[in-house]
């Protein structure tokens, strides 16, 4: 069953015979003896491509959580030693992956070294839940998902521009004032649509709706921050992402204390039901890293940012 599990996992038998330490041979003739004691065909195999077939796809999820128990009756077997073990897999959107997650991973391993992290990144619009321990996304305010989720933490967004940019096209002072200016617009979520609604920071309940017309769309935010660095317009980004940039000097944070809105960081998990403790301590780092993560960005921030961070 391991062995299956990372044949799929590896994306093939030879990838997953370096993994294992095994021989091809070897991998090959387990997963065949596994298919012949079941009596079905669990993959479809060719020279090119190694894809599950329908039973196998239904196995493959009982499989996972079987090891999984079985990794979990180990660990509690050997509490006496404190050391936590096994494998967690964590699945992630790009720029969480990058601003969140990438650096939690070195302090978290010092902690438990015999925990095995698998991250897998990708983008997606609902969070996939199967094959994976904890899947972390954002969303707004207006977010009502049909997922078990713990909040991480909630952090409000503020409209930046370079220097070069408000020299050349001046400084808005009001939302009213963006009408006029060169925007970047983030496809999706509550500005992806060409009436953006503006929160006072100070006080959530006072907003205002503009007509905005942005110049450039993008649904990835580290395109729009590039683009806003090099003179390209005013942009929408949450403060933990373009904090270096504001201590720098190459962003200028603008109409304060307008905000874009609060955005969520969530951690998605398959069950509430018996969370092995492996994803609890992991939880527990990333809510208390991410609250410092936040301070830091702060700290970095300075006077420009404004009163634009809460944590949950």
């Amino acid at each position: 069953m391991r062995v299956f599990q990372r044949v799929i996992d590896e994306g093939g038998f030879a990838a997953a015979a370096r993994a294992l330490d095994m021989s091809p041979a070897v991998v090959t003739r387990l997963v065949a003896d596994l298919e012949e004691h079941l009596g079905t065909r669990l993959l479809h195999r060719s020279t090119r491509r190694l894809s599950l077939s329908e039973a196998g796809e239904s196995y493959l999820v009982r499989v996972r959580a079987i090891l999984q128990d079985i990794d979990e009756a180990d660990a509690l077997a050997n509490l006496h030693t404190q050391e936590l073990a096994g494998e967690l897999h964590v699945l992630a959107t790009p720029v969480l992956a990058t601003y969140v997650l990438a650096p939690l991973v070195a302090g978290f391993r010092a902690l438990y070294p015999k925990i095995v992290l698998h991250v897998n990144v990708e983008s997606f619009v609902e969070p996939p839940l199967d094959g994976h321990d904890v899947t972390l996304f954002t969303a707004d305010e207006a977010y009502d998902g049909d997922v078990v989720a713990r909040k991480i933490a909630a952090v409000e967004g503020v409209f930046v521009a370079s220097p070069e940019y408000l020299q050349r096209k001046g400084t808005p002072l009001r939302p009213e004032d963006l009408s006029a200016h060169d925007c970047l617009g983030i496809k999706g979520g509550n500005l992806g649509t060409r009436l953006w609604r503006f929160k006072n920071s100070e006080n959530l309940q006072d907003f205002v709706d503009v007509p905005v017309t942005p110049v450039v769309w993008s649904n990835h935010i580290e395109t729009l921050i590039r683009a806003t660095l090099d003179g390209a317009g005013i942009a929408p980004a949450t403060v933990e992402l373009v904090a270096p940039f504001l201590a720098s000097g190459e962003l200028v944070r603008v109409i304060p204390p307008w905000i874009k809105g609060q955005m969520f960081l969530y951690a998605a998990l398959p069950s509430r039901q018996f969370l092995p403790r492996r994803t609890r301590v992991f939880l527990d780092y990333l809510s208390e890293q991410t609250r410092l993560q936040l301070a830091s960005a702060m700290d970095a921030c300075g006077a420009g940012c404004g009163p634009v961070l809460s944590q949950r």
